[in-house]
């Protein structure tokens, strides 16, 4: 009887042993890391088993799998018995296992580091979880460091981060929901919560928006961020995202969603406000005082990044009446031999520096120091000494860029960026006038953002008052007893409030005679 496995591929798993390897077989190419073992041993049950090479835990496969298998002695097996039950529940030993009767689902299972054992006569297989592919330890974040805090970071291994943050929270109400994306590549993708504290309709409507995308693959969380922002024309992230379990775990008291991608070591978080990206894991570990010093200074270099070269160009362009006379006799001297307006040069600078910036991240390691020192050194002088920029607009751009990197988040950071350009047209044009018209325009453009629903300048903008204590400054813990409310959350209350005696000191001890 002729084979019509070829002319029509299986959608589910077929009774004949044979018919199911050479689809299996088909379906992969014959790829050389597609292993097939044909279980002789088991003449009674003939059996074959299916893993790839390279995803499976090779121990686990030889220990658990094949000799247990093995010990299989027909002659001491109860007549009777039903052989699909008697190895899935009896023989093999596997922490995790199950069944699976459909062809995509079986791939699945195999091409997700599971192994699969197909018995002759049956309409559906055993598949065993044994992990084993290499993974990146756990190491310190690249992108969010601390001097203060946990030094321990995301991987790759979707696992390895659920374990990080069930390990900081251990409750039962940390709750997670698993979906594969991608109809190619078929990403795991993780949405962690704590029931009862995040709100419901924000969830579900995470979970709406993840089910609409509709793509061939998904390698990193931004096809996940892309897809699911409330806002696309924009170059303020509306997402949050972070590397460091702490960070994370933070916010999930806070009431908010995380969303797990396998294959990245960031995760994101939902909603997101404006203030969130100028707070750093380290503002909880300090004292409130000092971490309220270093936010502050955040938030004035936040300006000096986007307004300082717009700012140069309008006094100097227009403006020159508003800067002392000393001052200005040695601008006008410096910039004596300048042959381009200050627009253009400030242009020349920033558009230089952003390619040296660009490079420094794809430079081998090994000469990057170098290039660095070059660029920043020798070019900057070079060009003083030529007289194609002056001396303070080396120093405004340096200011610039050192404070850009004071933002703890690298999304804002790029924001900054992409608006210090346009407020420098602005400034060319129309100077001061021209800064405030886009400030404004800015602060329009911000308060229309929504991340899921909610406004992207909470606190300030709608106002709220209770959580203006997290914002600009930190307070001590002491007096933040509620949960931040500009996001939707169920439980509000943090901390119990418990009276505390100020100024009682205990008694001295008295010797004792």
């Amino acid at each position: 009887m002729p084979n019509l496995n070829k002319s029509c591929p299986l959608t589910h798993v077929s009774s004949n042993l044979e018919d199911n390897v050479n689809h299996i077989e088909s379906s992969f190419g014959n790829s050389g890391d597609v292993i097939i073992k044909e279980l002789l041993w088991m003449q009674k049950w003939p059996a074959a088993l299916f893993y790839i090479d390279g995803l499976v835990n090779t121990q686990l496969l030889h220990d658990s799998v094949l000799r247990s298998l093995m010990r299989v002695n027909e002659h001491h097996v109860p007549e009777g018995i039903e052989p699909f039950n008697y190895l899935k529940d009896q023989v093999l030993i596997a922490g995790h296992s199950g069944s699976v009767d459909e062809m995509d689902a079986l791939f699945n299972r195999m091409l997700s580091g599971g192994i699969i054992i197909l018995l002759d006569g049956y309409t559906k297989g055993i598949w065993i979880d044994a992990v084993g592919w290499e993974d990146r330890n756990v190491s310190e974040p690249q992108s969010q460091t601390v001097v203060r805090g946990p030094m321990e970071g995301f991987t790759e291994n979707l696992r390895t981060n659920t374990a990080l943050l069930r390990r900081r929270i251990r409750d039962p109400r940390l709750w997670m929901e698993t979906r594969q994306i991608g109809q190619v590549t078929h990403t795991n993708v993780s949405v962690m919560y704590i029931k009862g504290i995040a709100d419901e309709e924000v969830i579900q409507e995470l979970r709406d928006r993840l089910d609409r995308i509709d793509i061939d693959g998904i390698l990193e969380g931004g096809y996940i961020e892309e897809e699911i922002q409330d806002e696309t024309f924009t170059p303020f992230p509306t997402i949050y995202n972070s590397e460091r379990p702490d960070s994370v775990a933070a916010s999930l008291l806070e009431g908010r969603i995380a969303i797990l991608v396998d294959g990245t070591p960031f995760v994101l978080l939902i909603p997101a406000l404006f203030v969130q990206f100028f707070q750093s894991a380290e503002d909880y570990y300090q004292r409130a005082d000092i971490s309220t010093l270093l936010r502050l200074l955040r938030f004035f270099s936040f300006f000096i990044a986007m307004l300082a070269p717009a700012v140069y160009i309008a006094i100097t362009t227009f403006h020159q009446e508003m800067l002392p006379t000393n001052l200005l006799i040695s601008l006008a001297a410096q910039r004596e031999g300048v042959p381009f307006p200050a627009f253009v040069e400030a242009m020349l600078m920033e558009i230089t520096y952003e390619i040296l910036r660009e490079a420094g991240v794809r430079i081998p390691k090994t000469v990057g120091q170098a290039v660095s020192i070059v660029g920043t050194l020798v070019i900057g002088q070079a060009a003083v000494d030529a007289g194609v920029v002056s001396a303070a607009m080396v120093i405004v751009v340096s200011i610039t860029a050192i404070s850009s990197y004071v933002i703890p988040e690298n999304g804002l950071s790029i924001a900054v960026r992409i608006v210090r350009f346009a407020l420098m047209m602005l400034a060319a044009a129309f100077g001061l006038l021209g800064i405030l018209m886009g400030i404004i325009v800015l602060l329009l453009h911000l308060t229309s953002l929504r991340s899921f629903g909610v406004s992207y300048m909470s606190p300030f903008g709608p106002y709220v008052e209770s959580d203006l204590k997290d914002t600009l400054f930190r307070l001590p813990w002491s007096y933040m007893k509620s949960r931040p409310q500009s996001t939707p959350i169920q439980n509000t209350i943090r901390q119990k409030t418990k009276k505390r005696r100020i100024g009682n000191k205990p008694k001295a001890r008295r010797d004792q005679p």
